[in-house]
């Protein structure tokens, strides 16, 4: 686990389990889960021992998103939102296969968190909600990996109405890759891997960089400042402040 322990790391039988582990905070991509995040990805693919990665969590949801209350008060640069590109980075471009295992609601930045991995194995309890815009935010930074991976007319729909969905309309967007009862998730993932497993390091590593050879979409130096901008602005602030204290924002009829 690391020191700051919001995130378990084992290594067995060739995969990297990086488990979320802060459910006080329903997992919320804290600058610490970042950073842990961040280089536990980097020991596993540096790792030889490792074929797979697997993002699981503890608690009952699989992540929030970014943490809104790191975010209250602060200015367009203090957020850490651009910690979170880095990791999509990261994932989206991984030389070993990265699979989710989803076991409860994800939101926002969890959402993109999923969207970069390989495959997602969804519980069929999970939900999922493109939530930005509802606390005044936009999904800027997301929607590079979002796009590439989901329907278009779908995620216009949903990420403009921030509506949560369940895993069937998750599987049929394209966010979702399998959807198994919840009592059988362990199962389909243990398939999974070994299905990963079975293919050659480094033929596994060249597929994967021709199927992400477009690249992300859009630059993220760009969407980090769309991100930050709205995180900072009056609307961002009113959003984050309304949903820590469980009210409507302003701006609801």
């Amino acid at each position: 686990m690391t020191p700051d322990r919001v995130l378990q790391v084992s290594v067995e039988g060739g995969v990297a389990r990086l488990t979320l582990d802060s459910p006080a905070n329903r997992n919320a991509l804290s600058r610490a889960l970042l950073a842990g995040l961040r280089s536990a990805i980097d020991d596993a693919v540096a790792d030889d021992a490792v074929r797979v990665l697997v993002l699981d969590h503890t608690g009952r949801v699989f992540c929030s998103g970014m943490d809104l209350a790191e975010a209250a008060g602060t200015g367009s640069g203090d957020q850490g939102v651009h910690a979170f590109p880095d990791l999509l980075t990261a994932l989206w471009h991984s030389p070993k296969p990265v699979l989710a295992a989803v076991r409860g609601p994800a939101r926002a930045g969890g959402i993109g968190l999923m969207a970069a991995c390989d495959v997602v194995v969804a519980g069929a309890s999970a939900t999922f909600g493109i939530s930005e815009v509802r606390v005044g935010l936009v999904p800027a930074v997301i929607s590079a990996v979002l796009a590439p991976r989901m329907t278009p007319h779908l995620l216009h729909r949903l990420a403009l109405t921030g509506e949560v969905f369940g895993p069937d309309l998750a599987e049929r967007a394209g966010l979702v890759d399998l959807v198994a009862p919840d009592g059988e998730v362990d199962a389909v993932v243990a398939a999974q891997v070994a299905a990963l497993a079975a293919g050659a390091p480094a033929a596994l590593a060249e597929t994967k960089r021709l199927l992400r050879a477009g690249g992300l979409r859009g630059s993220f130096d760009d969407l980090s400042e769309i991100s930050a901008r709205f995180f900072a602005s009056e609307e961002g602030q009113e959003g984050i402040a309304a949903f820590r204290q469980k009210r409507p924002a302003r701006w609801v009829p």
